[in-house]
């Protein structure tokens, strides 16, 4: 069997074997439906609320404020339409880097004249400029904010912090795409002023296929976006993922009991590349901020045309083809929409050089320092 390295976790991750077995036993010993009466459905009722009290404890929230999903992209549909059509509010204040759940959500209610749509500006790392969304909010108090805590394509993170205080001031309501930090950092919801946030169980080593999202108290209460049944108290209609939810509420305990640790040992493999990737390629850039407020467990870098001599015409597929043939998984920007040759609007918005091929490399826990040492021997090969 030949080389098998996988550094595309930002896309998703390796189910846990602990997740795994987890749910394995729920799959053997529920097999009701939640919303059933009879013993059966009441059992696997149990499953849910307990797993949903455990996420809840992790994000010092309340069970009643957790909402589980099919992931995260139904998730920030929910809440973004949710709040549009159930709140009445009409202006949007965003960013013009955002998953493409939100991104292309906002757009086409821009476009159907139901929100006015206004872009923070960002600096030249591609940061979210505070002073930008607060001359926004200035002008438009009690509007509604979507801004993401951290960027999967150029991993940029946005304090929820003081994005929390400046929705606070101006009486706006605030949700932030979290699915790239739930598991990878310490979120305390009593200690921000955030509305609603959004994961999704395999980004962190739990299975595909489920979500959530937190919605503060009642005060921001929206109408489901998915109905047809009463499920997740009338929030989102259909049969929960019993199985799923089992497993999310397993990952992400397993991620926090040793989050200091996990996120050290994978800081380390992140600069250790940063420097391989310095020492090997002489004209390589970086995008985004990768040294200081970025996401420690992802890279994007972009390499000059002048690297890669032998890449035939649609470069970046070829690039990403010929490491693929060589046993290594990367992404050329958000694998949500990988199959699409569509470029990126993160690096659009962030005016990257058209003559630059950026591949984002992103670790876990699973990887090691001789796989780096692998992929930059192949990628020396390939773009030398």
């Amino acid at each position: 069997m030949g080389i098998k390295i996988y550094f595309d976790n930002a896309a998703t991750t390796q189910l846990d074997p602990v997740v795994k077995k987890e749910m394995i036993s729920a799959m053997d010993k529920f097999s009701g439906n939640p919303s059933s009466i009879h013993s059966f459905g009441r059992e696997a009722k149990t499953e849910v609320e307990k797993s949903r009290k455990k996420v809840a404890e992790i994000l010092a929230a309340s069970p009643s404020e957790i909402f589980f999903t099919s992931g995260g992209t139904e998730a920030n549909n929910t809440i973004i339409n949710g709040v549009v059509n159930s709140l009445g509010i009409k202006k949007v204040i965003s960013s013009p880097i955002e998953h493409p759940s939100i991104w292309v959500t906002l757009q086409r209610l821009s476009e159907s004249g139901d929100i006015e749509l206004e872009y923070v500006d960002l600096d030249n790392n591609g940061h979210v400029d505070l002073n930008s969304l607060e001359k926004y909010l200035k002008n438009n108090p009690n509007s509604f904010v979507s801004l993401m805590h951290a960027n999967n394509e150029i991993g940029n993170l946005t304090s929820i912090k003081k994005v929390g205080e400046l929705c606070k001031e101006y009486k706006a309501i605030y949700h932030a795409d979290t699915v790239q930090t739930v598991g990878k950092y310490h979120i305390d919801l009593q200690t921000v002023n955030v509305d609603f946030i959004t994961s999704s169980a395999h980004k962190l080593h739990g299975p595909k296929g489920v979500g959530f999202f937190y919605m503060k108290g009642s005060d921001t209460s929206i109408k489901s976006f998915i109905t047809g049944g009463a499920q997740e108290r009338n929030m989102r209609g259909g049969t929960e993922n019993t199985y799923g939810i089992v497993g999310l509420a397993k990952a992400l305990e397993i991620a926090v009991s040793d989050l200091d640790n996990i996120q050290s040992q994978i800081k380390a493999l992140k600069e250790y590349m940063l420097n391989e990737l310095r020492a090997n390629f002489e004209t390589l850039s970086f995008n985004g901020d990768v040294e200081n407020k970025s996401l420690f467990n992802l890279i994007n870098v972009g390499f000059t045309l002048n690297d890669v001599k032998e890449i035939t015409p649609d470069k970046l597929d070829m690039l990403l083809f010929n490491l693929d043939i060589e046993g290594v998984a990367v992404s050329g920007g958000s694998a949500c929409s990988s199959g699409s040759l569509v470029g990126s609007h993160v690096l659009k918005a962030l005016n990257v050089d058209d003559n630059k091929l950026s591949i984002r490399f992103s670790f876990s826990k699973f990887n090691t320092k001789e796989e780096i040492d692998t992929v930059i021997s192949i990628l020396k090969i390939i773009l030398q």
